[in-house]
């Protein structure tokens, strides 16, 4: 028997639900109990995923190709599991998503002969709102705006001015509406008009989209295993998306070829082109062992007579004596 509960990273202490609404980017704690086996297999189902579900800590990876989260059991039969929903090597649309916790490694084509329990997650695009209490009949005064940012260190500007880094509280503001954009590298910049009313503190709180790019690998000839950072990813020609900023390894491998192994940089927003030529390995050509030129035979000139003494040459003069 499976059992699996679900609940969301800094959420209140309760009962935990088998549904759960939460932004795409947040930590969703997985968890329950099964008494199949000593470990549980995760896949995901959803949105522009494949249909008989990837792993939940790699997107990339498909379960009717032996891929699983596998997460171990103690001996109690609980497990536990933290998914990052904003760590799973690509970018999650919006939408419902549900988390197969399976006894075995089934896929979801493969579920007749498995015990299993699912959960459903709703995944939120990350938002920025602001909001106030309403204060009638008060004096004009000046207001305040507390700004919070989801991850911490976002760029404050207010009216294009810089104003500092979140999480951050200014004052003193005159009521009325002010342009609001927060922006951190690596994630999409967010905008949006705040309304300060006199006396009033103006609570703002934005969840930062985190950026991905995308690497096209095109190869000479096509047909090359592509591997990013450790992953399958393909076979050239192929475009990799979703990835996070930053350097990331890329090999390929092609028979009759040497691997190829470079480090690749991803820029949020662009696509890296990624052109390789492979290159026959060398060889080595063996030639038939040279025999040694015989030395030159002596020339012997005219009353000249050559003679070895040690390596050297001597001359000798040979005279002929006419007898008498």
């Amino acid at each position: 028997m499976i059992l699996a509960t679900i609940g969301v990273a800094l959420a209140c202490c309760g009962p935990a639900a088998a549904q759960v609404q939460t932004y795409m980017g947040d930590v969703v704690p997985l968890s329950g109990y099964s008494y199949g086996g000593p470990y549980v297999y995760l896949f995901l189902t959803g949105p522009n995923l494949p249909v008989n579900g990837v792993a939940l800590h790699n997107i990339n990876l498909r379960a009717d190709q032996g891929e699983f989260t596998v997460v171990p059991v103690d001996s109690d039969g609980h497990w536990e599991y933290k998914w990052g929903t904003g760590d799973v090597g690509g970018r999650l649309d919006a939408g419902v998503y549900t988390v197969w916790v399976v006894d075995g490694p089934n896929d979801r084509s493969q579920l007749g002969t498995a015990d299993y329990s699912t959960i459903s997650v709703e995944l939120s695009v990350p938002s920025i709102s602001a909001g106030f209490p309403v204060q009638p009949g008060q004096p004009p005064q000046p207001g305040t705006m507390d700004i919070t940012s989801t991850p911490d260190g976002a760029t404050v500007m207010v009216n294009s001015a810089f104003r500092g880094v979140t999480p951050l509280t200014l004052s003193g503001l005159p009521p009325g509406t002010y342009n609001l954009s927060l922006s951190k590298s690596g994630y999409s910049i967010l905008s949006t008009p705040v309304t300060v009313e006199s006396g009033s503190d103006s609570e703002v709180t934005a969840t930062l989209v985190l950026q991905t790019g995308s690497i096209a690998v095109n190869t000479t000839p096509p047909g090359a295993a592509i591997t990013l950072d450790g992953t399958g990813a393909g076979v050239s020609p192929a475009t990799i998306r979703n990835l996070t900023p930053g350097n990331h390894t890329l090999a390929l491998a092609l028979t009759g070829f040497e691997t190829r192994t470079m480090t690749v940089q991803v820029v949020g927003d662009l696509t890296t082109i990624a052109d390789i030529s492979f290159l026959p390995p060398a060889t080595v050509t063996t030639l038939p062992p040279t025999t040694p030129a015989p030395a030159p035979a002596p020339t012997r000139a005219a009353g000249l007579v050559p003679a070895v003494f040690g390596g050297l040459i001597v001359a000798v003069i040979v005279c002929g004596r006419k007898k008498m």
